[in-house]
């Protein structure tokens, strides 16, 4: 297996499948970093705790790379799946398939990470790969579960067998729209309960939040085809559950910043890292204006990063709404 991007999942990813006995490169754009990966055998830079098995290699030539193996794992941000797939479309050998653990929606299309790789190599096997999963928790051998949802069952479960062990378990199915909506929802919703921490807000505040957002979460994967029973899983609940509750999640640590009345720049700044929600926010936003999906939550997140909304204000609106049927 080849594994392409080299940050804190990436390199998570790759080191879980070595250990479990598979040979395993790893690749970034970073010609530096990989040269540090080589020489010190871990990921200072992202990952510094877990040191690299035996079975993980640093790729330098990545052509040579996807040659010899027979599936490629592209863990990169949303906004360079598309980028990352053309890149490596004319090095790819006929009998390679192709997996990802990219989520959210692309910004300029609105389109998720399963479209923009049809779009770019058609009908190639793909599987996503999603769920309630800290890149460090991963690396250090900690009791892990995920999803795999792939047409391809075959696939999937091939890639569940590979990835699993005493400490991690993937699961199967099918429904790669539910699964990627989750994936590209519960980083806004982290956000919103990022800001109510940092607000002062307390545990009602957060888990109303988490089960308000869910039932946005379901109403758009729902109006886009998904099934309402993925929602329930991994993927939905249990990654939107993570997300907003450990701090080892940039996005809640970058609402909590925004509700201490940090401004969305110097928050960002702050992380070090890509805070995924952030553009999330206004991919989930044009898509549910375009498909008319009322997402409440969603909408106030929006307004405060990209129209200068305060944080208060944004939590008025939300409590302000008309009452109505929970089940609305």
């Amino acid at each position: 297996m080849t594994v392409i991007g080299a940050g804190s999942w990436g390199t998570a990813l790759a080191i879980l499948l070595a250990r479990e006995g598979h040979a395993t490169q790893l690749w970034g754009r970073d010609g530096a970093q990989l040269d540090a990966m080589r020489r010190t055998r871990r990921n200072m830079r992202y990952l510094p705790e877990a040191a690299f098995p035996d079975a993980l290699q640093i790729a330098v030539d990545l052509p040579k790379a996807l040659e010899v193996s027979r599936d490629a794992l592209i863990a990169v941000p949303s906004h360079a799946f598309r980028a990352t797939l053309e890149g490596i479309r004319r090095h790819l050998p006929p009998h390679t398939r192709i997996a990802w653990a990219t989520k959210g929606f692309e910004l300029a299309t609105g389109l998720l990470p399963h479209q923009v790789f049809r779009e770019v190599l058609g009908e190639t096997a793909g599987a996503v790969l999603s769920g309630p999963t800290f890149a460090k928790e991963v690396g250090a051998g900690l009791p892990t579960a995920m999803t795999i949802a792939s047409a391809d069952e075959r696939f999937a479960k091939e890639l569940a067998l590979n990835l699993s062990g005493p400490s991690f378990r993937a699961y199967t199915q099918t429904d790669i729209m539910g699964v990627e909506v989750g994936g590209a929802v519960k980083n806004v919703i982290a956000i919103g309960s990022g800001i109510a921490d940092g607000m002062g807000y307390g545990a009602n505040t957060r888990v109303a939040l988490i089960t308000r957002g869910l039932a946005e979460m379901m109403r758009l994967g729902v109006k886009l085809g998904a099934s309402r029973e993925t929602f329930m899983g991994l993927a939905g609940l249990g990654d939107l559950v993570l997300t907003c509750t450990d701090d080892q999640s940039r996005n809640r640590r970058f609402g909590m910043a925004l509700g201490r009345g940090e401004s969305p720049a110097s928050a960002q700044s702050s992380i070090h890292q890509v805070v995924e929600g952030v553009t999330a926010a206004r991919a989930v936003h044009d898509v549910a204006q375009r498909l008319q999906v009322d997402m409440p939550i969603c909408r106030e997140i929006y307004a405060i990063m990209y129209e200068d909304k305060s944080v208060r204000s944004a939590a008025q609106a939300l409590m302000g709404r008309e009452v109505r049927s929970e089940a609305e």
